[in-house]
């Protein structure tokens, strides 16, 4: 065998080492994150099919994705206290009430991003993702800010880091010398 030969079979490698590359690199088992988008996937197909009339895929906009949201809220395990609500502002209300549960917002912000990535998997473009549309961020900003209000949690937007350079000559230019 020559020492091209030679370096074309290694750089090719053999059939069975081929194979074997393969089952190796293949998961056995699907990740929880790959099995619960797949679930979350297959749900939100069921929910258009039973929308009247059916909504096929193709034609699913943000709107679908809010009722799609709000129909969830039903199955909630998060008690959201009402404005009126005597409790409501507090983060551990002493009695229960009759304020109504809904969808923790991380859950639904988690559902957002599996579904957003499950959409372009199976072939949907990125510039028609219903699930990526400026009304469905603004729907869950609402959600984080109601929920957490309703807590008693203020939520508090995170401020921007000033630009290193910017405040290093800020702080050099206003330096006193005595």
């Amino acid at each position: 065998m020559s020492s091209s030969d030679r370096g074309k079979e290694v750089s090719e490698g053999s059939s069975s080492d081929h194979h074997n590359l393969h089952l190796i690199q293949q998961p056995t088992t699907p990740s929880r994150y790959e099995s619960q988008k797949r679930r979350d996937w297959n749900t939100f197909g069921q929910y258009l099919k039973n929308q009247r009339p059916p909504v096929a895929l193709s034609q699913c906009n943000c709107n679908h994705v809010l009722d799609f949201l709000r129909y969830l809220d039903q199955f909630g395990k998060t008690k959201v206290h009402l404005q009126g609500c005597i409790f409501y502002g507090q983060p551990e209300p002493p009695a229960p009430c009759t304020c109504p549960l809904r969808q923790a917002w991380g859950s639904l912000d988690a559902l957002i991003g599996r579904l957003r990535a499950a959409y372009e998997e199976n072939g949907g473009s990125p510039e028609t993702n219903p699930f990526a549309s400026g009304a469905i961020r603004v729907y869950l900003r609402e959600v984080r800010e109601c929920q957490a209000k309703a807590r008693g949690i203020p939520y508090k937007k995170k401020k921007k880091k000033p630009n290193q350079t910017k405040a290093n000559e800020e702080s050099s230019s206003t330096m006193h010398f005595s």
